[in-house]
């Protein structure tokens, strides 16, 4: 028997973190009583999230998605622009994090909730590159200040970035490499500092790579990439001796 949020996850519905969410507002049905998160459950057991019957989990599928420029990465099918409109699996798959809709480039794609929970939470610093261009040509001082951190407010909160590494592709062009995935980050440390984006592409997620894929195609992930993605979410890296490598070439 496994947890009622890790089953709920497990079935495809949504994230484990997701599940958590509706165990805890009361949307979850258990038995025919509200579920509460120390249950544990079976394929016996009868759930229920906001009156859909969930199916016992599937076999867990995991996809590579290119994104392009308009695509939501919110899966609500009242949403002509959502995700869920460009994917056709033999199961259903959700996104692992967002990409914003003005973005584009590489997403994960799965059903498993587990390695879901551990690539999105905080604590595991997973790193996710992207290709930045900018409005304007870039100066050391700017690129030196991205990769030791960024302060600006959310909703009135001061938020200060981690550490990252930055390398210079061309006069507006550079890679940023991030271990968080805040809400429009890359966007927000570059106008803090007076740069506007004007393309942002996601090239990898920890061993994953775009390469060549095509926009608005799949590509499922072999069992080397799925197990090597999978090690690499076993152990937590260490806050210490986080620095920034910085490349002005």
């Amino acid at each position: 028997m496994i947890r009622i949020a890790k089953y709920i996850a497990d079935s495809g519905l949504c994230s484990r973190r997701a599940a958590c969410r509706l165990i805890e507002s009361g949307q979850v049905q258990l038995n025919d009583r509200v579920a509460i998160h120390t249950d544990r459950v079976s394929n016996d057991d009868t759930i229920v999230v906001n009156g859909q019957t969930i199916s016992p989990p599937a076999e867990h599928r995991y996809y590579l998605y290119n994104k392009p420029v308009g695509i939501d990465c919110v899966c609500n099918p009242q949403d002509a622009d959502s995700i869920v409109h460009q994917i056709n699996t033999p199961v259903r798959v959700f996104p692992v994090g967002r990409l914003d809709k003005d973005s584009h480039g590489l997403m994960l794609l799965t059903n498993d909730g587990e390695l879901c929970q551990r690539l999105l939470h905080p604590d595991y610093y997973h790193e996710k590159e992207y290709r930045v261009t900018v409005d304007k040509r870039l100066t050391d001082p700017f690129l030196e200040t991205m990769s030791l951190g960024v302060s600006y407010n959310i909703s009135g909160k001061k938020v200060t970035t981690l550490p990252c590494q930055i390398k210079r592709q061309s006069d507006s062009i550079f890679l940023i490499t991030l271990t968080q995935g805040m809400n429009r980050q890359i966007r927000r440390m570059c106008k803090v500092l007076g740069y506007r984006v004007t393309g942002l592409q996601r090239l990898r997620m920890e061993s994953l790579q775009l390469g060549d894929l095509p926009f608005n195609q799949l590509q499922p992930l072999s069992s080397d990439q799925v197990l090597q993605l999978k090690r690499q979410t076993v152990d937590l890296p260490q806050r210490n001796g986080m620095m920034p490598n910085l490349i002005f070439t």
